[in-house]
Formats: structure tokens, C-alpha cells, sequence
């Protein structure tokens, strides 16, 4: 595990609301030398803390108008049963993340499409009729009051 000291707390606090912020800002805010706050990041980088940069989209602005979470159980609990059902789930462009969770069921997906009738071409077309699938809940994001992923 990587320890992480008060400062490069406050330096990966302040990228993750703003991974744009200049390095001369950055190390206003935190209260560093410009070049000491540089090589603390570029550390961070290099240790893999800090695994990249994101741009934050607007859903409505590039065609996204349905999001929901999905539940998937397998129908056999095996190594190749999950390497090949998280195969499946990296390909699928719906799919924006994939988590193995424990619990009733084996992973959680948050998926964006269009809209519900592109949503229902994916999960009658693509996630059921996946061989290791024998279950799939929907959760249909209404509203997202707080979302901080990057």
C-alpha cells in the first residue's frame, strides 16, 4: 500500500476537482514551492496514485439520455465463467463500468445508452444472450443529486 502524507492528500484532493488546475495554481492552493508540488505529482504519477486524466462529459450534450445500474448473476461460479463475462462487458461501449461485487449476485454495471429503446437492444441483444448470464436487474437512474466520478 502506498502511504500518502498530508500534503500529497491535499494535492490529490484538489486534482480530483479540478485535473486541469495549472501547477503554479496547484501549488498556491497547497502551499508548496511550484517545482516541489511538481515533483510531488509527477511521483504520484510514476507510483501509479494518480492513474490519469478525465474529462467530465455533459450526458445530455453527446446523446446519452438513458443511465441505469445493472445487476448480473452467472449461472456457474468459475474463473473462465467471469474472465469470459468481463470480456463481454470490457467490448460493450454501453457499458462504463464493471464491478465484481459480493452479495446475491456477481456484478454491478453502470450502462449509458441514447435511450430506453436503445437500452432494451443491449439487454435483450448483447448482455442476454451471454451464455454465463442467468440473471440481469435494471435500475433506472431517475436523477443524480451527487455524482463525483471523473
Amino acid at each position: 500500500m502506498t502511504q500518502i502524507d498530508a500534503t500529497n492528500a491535499r494535492i490529490l484532493r484538489e486534482l480530483q476537482r479540478d485535473g486541469r488546475i495549472s501547477n503554479l495554481d496547484l501549488a498556491d492552493r497547497i502551499g508548496l514551492s511550484p517545482s516541489a508540488c511538481l515533483r510531488r505529482v509527477q511521483d504520484l504519477e510514476r507510483r501509479g496514485v494518480i492513474r490519469g486524466y478525465r474529462a467530465v462529459l455533459d450526458p445530455a450534450k453527446t446523446g446519452t439520455g438513458f443511465v441505469a445500474y445493472v445487476t448480473v448473476g452467472l449461472n456457474t461460479h468459475t474463473k473462465a465463467a467471469q474472465e469470459a463475462f468481463e470480456r463481454s462487458a470490457s467490448r460493450a461501449a454501453e457499458v462504463r463500468e464493471c464491478h465484481n461485487i459480493t452479495g446475491t449476485v456477481e456484478y454491478l454495471l453502470r450502462v449509458e445508452c441514447a435511450d430506453l429503446a436503445a437500452y432494451k437492444h443491449w439487454h435483450t441483444e448483447v448482455l442476454g444472450v451471454l451464455p454465463q448470464v442467468q440473471s440481469i436487474t435494471t435500475y433506472v437512474v431517475m436523477g443524480s443529486p451527487k455524482d463525483d466520478r471523473a
